[in-house]
């Protein structure tokens, strides 16, 4: 199939045809028409005012018919629920009188089985004699009722309810529509019959009841041949004018029956005919008139028709989106302006093509060969297909292809319509883009390079320092030949400590150095810390104290980073611990909050503390307030926190009074912390 081809008168829009006045038409006979047109409404309107009447006499008569209908049923519902009430009640003094209060299996009571919905299989689906003692038992009661009231919870809540409201009340109470484990309603319902024996409550006589079977058994056949009765759970469900609700009044439900006549009442049928001849007789006055009017209409449709065409093929050709239709045979059946720019062809010239097409590439002919029959077969879903096209002249072009079903007037698929976009400068700034983050992770190395230069210049500055110091002075009294053997063995000890903390820190920082991200991992806190404190007492002679909480407080953390970070800080500590006025102390502390699922580690000193004028910049690189500092720790425990999507904080301790460092760390999401510290 191919599309019309449009001339070029067709391109011209006379925006004057739209709004051409239909007026002129027929101007000749307007008058005898408008005199027509009176005599006709007003022997069309007095006929309609006849058969409204009838049909609102026949509508009230219906309705009245409805009503009373409904008020039998809704008394015959209450009048056999009443009576099974009294069967339950009867059955509950017979369990109380036989078992002395406690739940026995119910006894032979052929002779209180009277009522209908007792008699009628089906109906009663469970029942069973509850307790005074055994309320609230999930364990207790018919098999039913425990399944129900696991099932779903409002189902327990109402349950429970019904027997507050049975027991509170002194009499019978009732609960649902049940629902199930989905929480979608059942037609089952329970009965609770309370039984009271000198004023004490003495338990519940319980039964499952199936409302629709319970309908069914009520309902005679003379009802239901002329009436549709339905189960109402909602009030607010919408109703025809031909229905009429009543609610059933059974105490713990809101459920209504909505009656509506099934049978047509005879009375009708010659209003139905006599309708009928006057429509016929008016079809007939009305045709001619019709007919000159539809002749006249057609020819206004036909020239607005054109010039809707002529507005969409202008619309068509401004926009600068491609479009091509095809047939699901692949055949080319339209392309618009913008298309043909993009390939460089003529539509005439793309008009009934088939693949493959003349700007496909050579080289991707059966890649788009391909591509074209999976579209042909599924079309492109929401994201589109991206491929490249080819100019006339060579150069290659970027698209974006979406299709949708191309239907005919009957709603049969006859192909395809393709929206085409070209995105070649979208990927001409992707690819710049890609360059330009290719230069940027190159400089990000050289930054990594600097960073682990400087980590490495501020750890090795102090192990490296005092390792100096020691043989300094052991070469010293060497030469001196001041020094005993049991006097040398600590200090070469010392000396060969050193150098071990000094490869840890090379070991540490080079693997920090490599990893580059975080090995994230479950870590508990507390046993972590402990470690860590260990370690920083074996190589000072001032030990942090701490209090460890009693349970464990779990994070995911990189385990590496975070003992590089706690060593800094209790390293700070160390430094500054003996140059303020009190006895130099370290205190850790650990707490967890879980308000806002942080745990909390603070390190404090006894040291001068942090000045109010340093604070926004202590955390800045390349700025130290010790002697011989890199200025470069401080700024890496904050870099380490910040990449756990923590915060590290500095200010004073109340009771120590010198500097207190505090990490804030999210708890790990899947663990349950203990409580806090004493």
């Amino acid at each position: 199939m191919k599309l019309p081809a449009v001339t070029g008168a067709d391109h011209t829009l006379d925006f004057a045809l739209l709004h051409q006045s239909a007026t002129r038409h027929g101007a000749r006979n307007r008058q005898a028409l408008w005199w027509l047109l009176g005599l006709l409404a007003l022997w069309l309107g007095s006929v309609v005012t006849l058969l409204l009447y009838l049909n609102n006499f026949e509508a009230e008569e219906a309705a009245r018919r409805r009503a009373a209908d409904a008020q039998w049923l809704e008394q015959s519902v209450q009048f056999h629920f009443r009576r099974l009430e009294d069967d339950l009640l009867v059955l509950a003094r017979q369990q109380a009188e036989h078992n002395g209060h406690q739940a026995a299996p119910p006894a032979d009571d052929s002779g209180s089985k009277a009522g209908l919905l007792w008699r009628e299989p089906g109906v009663i689906l469970a029942s069973g004699w509850l307790t005074a003692e055994q309320l609230g038992d999930p364990r207790a009661g018919p098999k039913r009722w425990q399944t129900d009231g696991q099932a779903n919870p409002e189902n327990a809540q109402s349950l429970d309810l019904m027997q507050d409201t049975s027991r509170g009340l002194r009499r019978p109470a009732y609960a649902g529509l049940m629902l199930d484990k989905e929480g979608t309603a059942t037609d089952v319902i329970w009965l609770a019959v309370p039984y009271f024996d000198r004023g004490e409550f003495v338990g519940n006589y319980l039964a499952a009841v199936s409302l629709e079977r319970a309908l069914a058994a009520l309902i005679p056949l003379w009802y239901s041949l002329h009436h549709h009765v339905q189960l109402l759970t909602d009030e607010s469900t919408p109703a025809s004018d031909a229905t009429y609700r009543v609610g059933l009044n059974l105490p713990g439900t809101d459920l209504f029956v909505q009656v509506a006549l099934t049978g047509t009442p005879s009375a009708t049928v010659p209003r139905i005919f006599f309708f009928v001849a006057l429509l016929f007789l008016s079809g007939m006055l009305v045709s001619l008139f019709a007919l000159r009017r539809d002749f006249v209409k057609r020819q206004q449709v036909q020239a607005l028709l054109q010039a809707q065409v002529a507005l969409r093929t202008a619309m068509e050709n401004s926009v600068t989106l491609g479009l091509r239709a095809w047939d699901l045979q692949g055949n080319i059946l339209y392309v618009n302006a913008a298309f043909a720019r993009m390939v460089g062809y003529q539509a005439s010239e793309l008009m009934g093509m088939s693949p493959p097409f003349p700007y496909w590439p050579s080289e991707q002919i059966d890649h788009l060969r391909r591509v074209h029959e999976d579209i042909i077969t599924q079309g492109t879903g929401g994201e589109g297909v991206e491929v490249q096209f080819q100019h006339r002249h060579g150069q290659l072009v970027d698209v974006l292809i979406h299709e949708a079903p191309l239907h005919s007037a009957n709603g049969e698929q006859m192909g395809w319509m393709s929206s085409v976009l070209d995105i070649s400068e979208r990927k001409l700034a992707q690819r710049m883009a890609a360059q330009q983050q290719e230069k940027l992770e190159a400089s990000g190395r050289l930054v990594a390079v600097g960073e682990v230069a400087s980590t490495l210049a501020h750890e090795l500055n102090q192990p490296l320092g005092a390792l100096s110091s020691f043989a300094n002075g052991l070469l010293n009294r060497l030469h001196a030949n001041s020094i005993a053997l049991p006097e040398l063995l600590p200090v070469v000890q010392r000396m060969a400590d050193l150098a071990e903390r000094a490869g840890g820190i090379i070991k540490r920082v080079n693997a920090f150095a490599r990893q580059r991200e975080l090995s994230r991992q479950r870590l508990d806190l507390v046993a972590f810390l402990a470690r860590v404190l260990s370690a920083a007492a074996d190589t000072s002679q001032l030990a942090p104290r701490w209090a460890p909480p009693s349970g464990s407080i779990w994070v995911e953390a990189d385990e590496l980073l975070l003992e590089h970070l706690f060593s800094n800080l209790l390293s700070n500590a160390q430094d500054w611990a003996d140059k303020g006025s009190q006895a130099a102390q370290i205190w850790v502390d650990l707490r967890c909050d879980n308000e806002q699922g942080m745990a909390i580690v603070s390190v404090s000193d006894t040291g001068p503390g942090v000045d109010e004028t340093v604070v926004n910049t202590i955390f800045n690189a390349f700025i130290s307030r010790k002697e011989g500092g890199m200025g470069m720790g401080l700024a890496i425990c904050r870099s380490i926190v910040e990449a756990h999507h923590g915060r590290l904080e500095v200010g004073r301790d109340p009771v120590l009074g010198g500097a207190r460092f505090t990490v804030l760390l999210p708890l790990a999401g899947t663990a349950t912390t203990e409580p806090e510290m004493a």
